[in-house]
């Protein structure tokens, strides 16, 4: 049997993704069934159980696979990044609509209607996906309409296959978020959430922590002894830690330090970090 991680392989004693007959011992393997995160932001947990860690996050319309459901927890494994873990059953829906918008606002609202003034129903992060069945305008606001019935603001939505050029500048627009360990959206994010958040909005799909990004994304760089040859969109790797360069001196990142999206001299982040963690392990260029 071959080694597999399991946050990107579904297996364990007792049962095991069918794709992987194979290759896992298991007792039982199941294919998993479809699923789509109804929820505006969901946790994914390592075990099934409130008190159990959160590993990473969903937002809408994330597409799940499902291979157990038991005690109000589905044990899924997420289409788009591969991650495996457990959520809470009464987060995923069927996937009963084609999805055609994303959300590009950092954070927006649901609306009951197509009114602005009407009290929200609920929120909903940057990169989530939704499907909207028609246009309305009220008092010269343009609303996209859900299949409930329920309103989002248009301007914070784009069709699906449209792409921002430039990840950088997507993470630059979640400045000031504050730092969740585990999150991966507009209202709290980690320093590899935002790498994986931002380039999901360019249209590429990266894995979710930050030591897979580090063997996974762009190609590996020889920085300078005084990493003067990095330039902006590049990535300064720690141990447990990423930040995106945005020029040649300066970067961005979630960082545990301030707690939030912050921006921060590169050289003076080297140091600050390597204080307690050591230096950077790792430059790569996507």
């Amino acid at each position: 049997m071959t080694a597999h991680d399991a946050r990107l392989h579904a297996f364990r004693s007792d049962l095991a993704d069918a794709r992987l007959k194979d290759e896992i011992a298991a007792e039982r393997y199941v294919a998993g069934r479809p699923g789509r995160i109804e929820a505006s932001v969901v946790d994914v947990r390592i075990a099934p159980g409130l008190e159990a860690g959160i590993s990473t996050q969903l937002l809408r319309g994330d597409d799940v696979s499902i291979f157990e459901e038991a005690k109000g927890w589905c044990w899924v494994q997420a289409e788009r990044d591969g991650y495996v873990g457990y959520v809470g059953e009464a987060a995923i829906a069927a996937r009963d609509h084609d999805l055609t918008h994303q959300v590009i606002a950092p954070r927006s609202f649901i609306y009951p209607g197509p009114d602005l003034r009407f009290p929200r129903s609920g929120q909903i992060s940057l990169g989530s996906k939704l499907t909207v069945v028609n246009f309305t305008e009220t008092r010269g606001t343009r609303y996209a309409l859900l299949p409930s019935g329920e309103a989002v603001i248009a301007g914070h939505l784009r069709s699906l296959g449209e792409f921002d050029t430039d990840y950088v500048a997507v993470a630059e627009t979640l400045l000031h978020t504050p730092y969740l360990w585990g999150g991966v959206s507009g209202f709290g994010i980690d320093c590899s959430g935002l790498v994986q958040l931002a380039m999901r909005m360019t249209g590429r799909d990266v894995l979710r922590d930050s030591d897979m990004q580090a063997s996974t994304i762009g190609e590996a760089i020889d920085p300078a002894d005084d990493f003067s040859n990095l330039r902006r969109g590049d990535l300064v790797f720690w141990k447990g830690h990423v930040a995106i360069l945005t020029d040649g001196e300066n970067i961005i990142h979630a960082s545990g330090h301030t707690m939030m999206v912050s921006r921060e001299n590169l050289k003076q982040a080297i140091e600050r970090i390597g204080y307690l963690y050591g230096g950077p392990t790792a430059c790569r260029r996507p």
